[in-house]
């Protein structure tokens, strides 16, 4: 199905139609989508980008909307367009909703340098925060319909480094739609990871949704896709391939080594956190040490997993993984429930 006709469908599920049935990895069956994982109606915007042409659509622009929060649309002519960030654009803790809105059309590029997206309700930096800043209920932020690509955030250590496109902590986050491009942070270093995106908590431990979105070329030392600490995730209709977790040792880094190598696509940690793989193809990533395609850990054995209607195949781990769970290094509450899926 071509992006064009993704943004259709959910378009359409917005104004009251059936749930969207749609996959974006070839030979999986799609799973419906629940009305808290769908796209935001953007029809009226708060802030538009741009002023009809590529030239209008600028770094600078896209700061500025962010930190004003709100619905975001682009206006940058009728073809694709890139947009060159020459700042991470960070969204104010004052914000009860930010929504960027591609339409299927606009590229972030982080141009290997920078994070693109940054979000921590307990930096007050940010402005407003509280005691209970990781349980604060905003912002909420919305990735739908854009392309994040050559985000990088290494030497960037704030909540322990990692999130080379997006980093959330606090409120909530919801990706759909979107494009993960060639992303990278820290090459080593036992517990930081997400080459595309890193998150810490949620809101009243809230699962973050990744509908009907890709991750490909993503490298960091672990979770060179997806990574997180004490988060639930909901991973839907989408596509992980050629993402690589390249750190060397582990966690904890055994002796003499700088540590991580873990979740080839998906790094996950803390103690009771769940995932949720459904409709999604899982297909040649690499750790070097465990998980090629998902590393969960929960440490005080609640956390839960399952996998349906998903493909998980040709996953590397070059150190270790859960037996009969090619690609897979799982610790919790139980083995994970694997249906109506192939898994090697």
């Amino acid at each position: 199905m071509t992006r064009v006709l993704l943004a259709v469908v959910l378009a359409v599920t917005v104004l009251g139609a059936a749930p969207p049935s749609y996959a974006a990895g070839r030979g999986v069956q799609p799973v419906p989508v629940p009305k808290d994982g769908r796209a935001v109606d953007t029809s009226h915007p708060d802030h538009v980008v741009g002023r009809g042409t590529a030239r209008s659509c600028t770094s600078a622009a896209v700061v500025r909307a962010v930190r004003a929060g709100g619905v975001i649309t682009f206006d940058c002519g009728p073809d694709p367009v890139t947009i060159r960030m020459t700042r991470t654009a960070k969204v104010l803790n004052e914000s009860r909703r930010v929504v960027i809105d591609g339409g299927g059309l606009v590229t972030l590029d982080g141009g290997g340098k920078r994070r693109i997206l940054y979000q921590d309700t307990c930096d007050r930096r940010q402005h407003w925060t509280t005691s209970h800043c990781d349980d604060q209920p905003f912002p909420q932020l919305v990735v739908q319909h854009l392309t994040l690509a050559h985000g990088n955030a290494t030497g960037q250590h704030e909540e322990g480094g990692g999130g080379g496109a997006i980093l959330a902590r606090g409120g909530r986050l919801k990706i759909v739609d979107s494009r993960f491009l060639g992303n990278s942070c820290d090459r080593r270093g036992p517990d930081l990871g997400g080459a595309a995106v890193r998150v810490f908590d949620q809101h009243r431990d809230q699962p973050v949704y990744v509908v009907g979105s890709e991750f490909r070329g993503g490298r960091c030392s672990n979770g060179a896709a997806l990574s997180s600490i004490r988060v639930s995730w909901r991973v839907l209709n989408s596509t992980f391939v050629g993402n690589r977790a390249i750190g060397h040792g582990a966690n904890p880094a055994r002796s003499g080594t700088p540590g991580g190598g873990s979740g080839g696509a998906i790094y996950l940690d803390g103690n009771r956190f769940t995932l949720d793989l459904g409709g999604t193809l899982i297909r040649s990533n690499v750790a070097n040490e465990g998980g090629g395609a998902v590393f969960f850990v929960s440490n005080d054995r609640t956390g839960t997993m399952r996998v349906r209607h998903s493909t998980l195949e040709r996953n590397v781990s070059r150190g270790f993984e859960t037996q009969g769970l090619p690609g897979i290094f799982f610790l919790g509450a139980r083995r994970p429930s694997v249906t109506d899926s192939v898994v090697r």
